[in-house]
């Protein structure tokens, strides 16, 4: 073998050698603290489920990261179902949920687990009713949506409005705001089966916009090129615009809490961001995005 040849693969081996302690100094251990999904090494926190609580986790995560610069906080949708899952499968860290857990729920984590969920108020939301910007409706009554929804008006002139056959949009089963809506204005009835259902609000808020005879519903901080509706509790009450003031003071009819659920109580990363997101500036960004802060 001559010199040159030894000295080439000399230099191979050695780049190979290299390659491979590299590889070992940036791998990541992958240990568990107990708390979540997040090894206690990574410092990433997951934060999954609601899509009518997405953006406001998002702007959470960016204002958390900007403070406390190395933390990583990964936040995703899928509907308020889909965070609970995770949660229940030890896949998510922290689940956001438009909709109170189930005591089943509950039960099933603690014993698969053998500890208790964690509830955390994290904000107020006013559940709203989508019309196309064209429509000439300004408000409407809970009942008359409950029987919008159950099929039985089918025409917009037999709520006030111009002639024109309704074009219902509604979410997903798996979705919080699906199971609010289906229990709080239907009464939990079964919706018409003419109802069209989509995978997140914003997509209900799409296809009300382009649709003059469309109806749709979801969290007041997605009206965004659409009309929401006034809401009357019933035909002989008042109006409530779905606005801040009336959603903190009660008045407004169709109004819920929105949460954090954890497994068990939060420690770490995870504790200081739950912290964060329940102080006065955690709260302020609720206000800055268009929900409803609860103190």
């Amino acid at each position: 073998m001559t010199r040159s040849i030894r000295f080439a693969l000399g230099l191979i081996a050695f780049a190979a050698l290299s390659l491979a302690f590299a590889g070992c100094a940036n791998r990541s251990p992958e240990s568990k603290d107990g708390s979540g999904a997040a090894g206690k090494n990574s410092r990433a926190i997951t934060v999954k489920g609601s899509d009518t609580m997405v953006i406001l986790g998002q702007r959470w995560a960016e204002e958390y990261m900007k403070a406390n610069p190395g933390t990583m906080v990964q936040v995703t949708g899928g509907g308020s179902g889909t965070g609970i899952a995770a949660l229940l499968n030890g896949t998510t860290d922290i689940a956001e949920s438009s909709r109170p857990m189930k005591e089943q729920e509950r039960a099933d984590f603690k014993a698969k687990y053998g500890k208790d969920i964690v509830e955390v108020r994290v904000a107020l939301d006013g559940l709203g009713v989508y019309v196309n910007q064209a429509n000439p409706l300004k408000e409407i009554a809970i009942p008359q949506v409950r029987d919008i929804y159950l099929g039985k008006i089918t025409d917009w002139k037999d709520v006030g409005g111009a002639p024109g056959r309704i074009v219902l949009y509604g979410r997903e089963n798996n979705s919080g705001t699906y199971e609010y809506f289906k229990e709080h204005v239907l009464e939990k009835q079964d919706f018409a089966a003419k109802t069209q259902t989509l995978s997140g609000t914003a997509a209900v808020i799409n296809a009300v916009g382009q649709d003059k005879n469309a109806i749709g519903y979801g969290g007041i901080a997605y009206a965004k090129e659409v009309k929401v509706l006034a809401i009357k509790k019933d035909p002989s009450s008042p109006a409530i615009a779905p606005e801040m003031a009336n959603v903190e003071n009660g008045t407004y009819p169709i109004s819920r809490y929105l949460y954090w659920y954890l497994p068990g109580e939060p420690t770490g990363e995870t504790k200081k961001l739950v912290d964060w997101v329940e102080s006065s500036t955690g709260q302020g960004v609720v206000k800055d995005v268009g929900y409803f802060p609860i103190r």
